[in-house]
């Protein structure tokens, strides 16, 4: 894997189109402890360690914004999901750098 993404978006962005009401596939691929914690409304979670084995779940002909901590697995999942023709967007800084609202599941 050479490490290309072709397309990136903040999270000021993508938290501007959903305010807006637009749309959009989001892809969170923390580990559970992480999605419990908290979590943007109406992304589906699949860890990185599970993608391989969950590509079936997306849908490669839409658009899908992949989001993570810091960027890092976020970026490492959009390689592998670009490799296999999706259609990628890799939000840098992750949710360390997102300022909205979360959805937190309680215990």
């Amino acid at each position: 894997m050479a490490f290309k993404i072709p397309k990136t978006s903040t999270p000021q962005d993508v938290a501007d189109k959903l305010n807006k009401g637009e749309k959009l596939n989001l892809l969170d691929v923390r580990e559970p402890d992480e999605w419990a914690a908290g979590h943007v409304e109406g992304a589906k979670h699949i860890p990185l360690g599970q993608l391989t084995g969950r590509m079936h779940e997306l849908d490669p002909s839409k658009e899908t914004i992949v989001i993570c901590r810091s960027g890092n697995r976020s970026g490492l999942a959009c390689e592998l999901l670009s490799e296999q023709g999706f259609d990628v967007v890799n939000m840098t800084g992750g949710l360390n750098a997102w300022t909205d609202k979360l959805v937190s599941l309680t215990l």
